[in-house]
């Protein structure tokens, strides 16, 4: 019998193609931000490039941006309950269901940028993340996103002392609320994709969403006239990539570390890209004649004390579970307060 051998590495070549395929793991990953938004392609969109790259292509995560699929605010849920196989969030839209969210989430008088990237991947911060979302949801969680410091608020009226906060109507999220409350604000929670508007019509005297860089293709300078700085209420913030453990399991061993890796390079690489954008992004205010304003040392200083209040009385009050609250609040503390006592020899401008 005479072999073609054309014919035959053809066929082997479809072989190979088919088999590849089928080895190739899809996903399909609502995230809470519009598809096109800073996060969206900073966070998720180049976390599905990276997890393309370092997988050799057995996993495809294919992104979607909020409310296309499922609701911005219940990713989490949607994941849980098993209608999606992964998504991308942050653990501030789950403060309300378990305080411990706010030391992921982050709050107001927390950790910055550099000490959180510092706590996950060289202290106990990613292990204890990935207990929590593991014992108390099922599921398994990568950070996908550590974000530099926001602004306080694009404001329409002039904030600058704790007493400037009384009557103020503010979006916002998460502990911030508590504590705007606290000295007097209204606060209200709506979805990332409503916020423009919102402050545009004047439905709110003020709004805080995210970075300096962030928030400039959002767009809020263009309707308030006033930035509010620092950002006390959010040093720094943590948005997880988020699969069933059913669906995480499935993986061979060495793509589950592939992926791993993948998250990890995305977080650093787009911290990086926040503070370059966030620089940018302050002068571009200034150069549209924002008026920039810094609340005196004692609202800030009140304001962080306020938060390490709230959250640690949350943590103390909260009902037992499989994960130990205080253990981990004690440990972000610890870190966090170490920081402060050995940080002095980093120069600053």
């Amino acid at each position: 019998m005479r072999i073609n051998k054309n014919k035959l590495l053809v066929t082997l070549g479809l072989a190979l193609v088919c088999a590849s395929s089928q080895a190739a793991q899809t996903y399909t990953v609502p995230t809470s931000v519009p598809e096109g938004s800073f996060f969206f392609e900073n966070f998720l969109v180049r976390f599905a490039s990276n997890a393309d790259l370092l997988t050799d292509g057995e996993v495809k995560i294919r992104p979607v941006g909020a409310g296309v699929i499922v609701p911005a605010l219940q990713v989490f849920e949607s994941v849980q309950n098993g209608v999606l196989k992964a998504g991308h969030s942050t653990s501030t839209y789950l403060v309300n269901q378990d305080p411990l969210n706010n030391v992921f989430a982050s709050y107001p008088g927390g950790m910055s940028g550099e000490e959180t990237l510092a706590w996950l991947y060289e202290g106990n911060g990613l292990k204890y993340l990935q207990q929590f979302r593991e014992q108390e949801m099922g599921l398994h969680s990568m950070v996908v996103g550590v974000g530099s410091t926001e602004i306080l608020a694009h404001a329409n009226r002039k904030i600058e002392k704790l007493e400037d906060f009384k009557g103020v109507k503010y979006r916002t999220a998460g502990a911030w609320a508590e504590v705007v409350k606290q000295v007097g604000a209204s606060p209200t929670v709506v979805p990332p994709g409503e916020i423009y508007t919102l402050l545009q019509r004047k439905g709110v005297d003020a709004v805080e969403w995210a970075t300096p860089g962030a928030n400039l293709t959002e767009g809020f300078h263009e309707v308030a006239p006033y930035i509010l700085t620092p950002g006390v209420h959010q040093p720094s913030f943590v948005w997880e990539f988020f699969m069933t453990r059913e669906s995480w399991d499935a993986l061979d061993k060495d793509i589950q570390e592939k992926l791993e890796a993948a998250a990890k390079l995305t977080t650093l690489q787009s911290y990086f890209h926040f503070l370059d954008a966030d620089m940018k992004a302050m002068q571009t205010y200034k150069d549209a004649g924002i008026e920039i304003l810094r609340l005196d040392a004692t609202a800030i200083e009140d304001l962080a004390s306020r938060g390490n209040a709230l959250v640690t009385s949350q943590i103390e009050a909260r009902a037992p579970g499989k994960t130990d609250a205080k253990a981990i609040l004690k440990d972000y503390q610890d870190y966090m307060q170490r920081w402060s006592d050995n940080s002095s020899y980093l120069y600053r401008h």
